[in-house]
């Protein structure tokens, strides 16, 4: 152990003395938490929908089967209890609840009220799917009326709406947890990714070719300065989340930091295979910023959502660490859902751990080119 804390005390000896790195490692989070932009409102399809249907007569079939006809409602469940509904939100199966009313007919349109339940964690995208599914219940009322007398006038069915974890509609509850992601991916891999280049190109890399520690050893120590300045990174982050941006952590804090860690620990492996494979600090950058800011941006659910990509995408997508990092700090943090339900994205991030420690260190070489 005594080693280690040397490796550890030389990275952190690194790292503090120059200004740059500390400015990009403290600086720019603070920055960018700040200043990101909000997010933008894209076209979805296939929202996970549930019909809340008291009575399924003929018009409630036929309201059911038309609304999951189309390419932007599929229709997943169909229960009697709104209990149920808000099981389901909370198990992330579902985006958007219709309930209809006990007795729906035809004919008394002019009396029914139908009921939109909406996540709105993210708020553009409850605002779409609301529309759409407006838009979707105008043309089946159209439908289901076209045959009525013209002496009963023509009948309205009325939508309420109802809107989950964000009612006020804010921002900030979508882009915080995504640009946590960012920020923690970015600066970890970034930072870490020059770490063993810059012992090659300083010349101290003999330094640890002949000490008798291992491959799995070094890349440790030389995680452990980064993951405690990220710890940093992450109390400015949601520090100034609840503070400035008035978001709250509706869930477990605990769960929400533990989780972060992991992630942490994933970006922080990410920049060192990078750092195993380039040669020098510059293509280091480059490399970590070609290969995780463009992929991180697009293909996380950050700004567009996974679910509207076309399958190849959405597979890709499977294979970056933030889609998952911010999906569960969406659910924990604004959703407030126990940790239990966020098991998937913390066994996905665990796999991804391990297969990049091992990479890592059967890629790092120990000896000099």
């Amino acid at each position: 152990m005594k080693q280690f804390f040397a490796f550890v005390w030389k990275e952190f000896h690194h790292i503090l003395r120059d200004r740059r790195t500390m400015l990009i490692l403290i600086g720019m989070p603070i920055v960018q938490i700040i200043l990101f932009g909000f997010a933008i409102s894209t076209e979805v399809k296939d929202i996970k929908t549930a019909v809340v249907a008291p009575n399924l007569n003929a018009d409630a079939h036929y309201l059911i089967d038309r609304l999951d006809a189309g390419e932007y409602f599929s229709v997943k469940y169909v229960t009697g209890s709104v209990k149920e509904v808000e099981r389901l939100f909370r198990q992330n199966r579902i985006e958007l609840a219709v309930v209809l009313p006990d007795d729906l007919q035809r004919g008394r349109f002019d009396s029914e009220s139908v009921q939109l339940i909406v996540d709105a964690t993210d708020p553009n995208l409850a605002l779409t799917r609301t529309a759409y599914a407006q838009n979707v219940l105008s043309a089946i009322r159209q439908s289901l009326t076209a045959n009525l007398s013209a002496e009963a006038g023509e009948p309205h069915l009325k939508v309420t709406t109802k809107l989950l974890y964000n009612p006020q509609m804010k921002s900030a509850y979508n882009f915080v947890p995504g640009v946590m992601g960012l920020i923690l991916m970015l600066i970890c891999a970034m930072m870490t990714s020059i770490s063993i280049v810059r012992e090659k190109e300083t010349g101290t890399m003999e330094v640890l070719l002949v000490s008798p520690a291992g491959a799995l050893f070094i890349i440790l120590s030389k995680s452990v300065p980064y993951l405690v300045l990220s710890l940093v990174n992450l109390t400015t982050i949601l520090l100034l989340a609840v503070l400035v941006l008035d978001v709250p952590i509706a869930g477990s804090l605990a769960a929400l930091i533990g989780v972060s860690l992991l992630f942490i620990f994933v970006s922080l492996t990410l920049g060192l295979l990078i750092s195993c494979v380039v040669r020098t600090q510059v293509a280091a950058l480059l490399a970590s910023a070609l290969l995780l800011l463009l992929p991180t941006v697009l293909l996380s659910g950050l700004i567009f959502p996974v679910e509207s990509m076309p399958p190849v995408l959405q597979a890709v997508a499977c294979a970056i660490p933030a889609r998952w990092y911010i999906g569960a700090v969406r659910r924990l943090m604004i959703e407030g859902v126990p940790p239990a339900y966020v098991a998937t994205e913390v066994a996905v991030l665990t796999v991804m751990a391990l297969a990049l420690v091992a990479l890592t260190a059967r890629l790092f070489k120990k000896r000099l080119d």
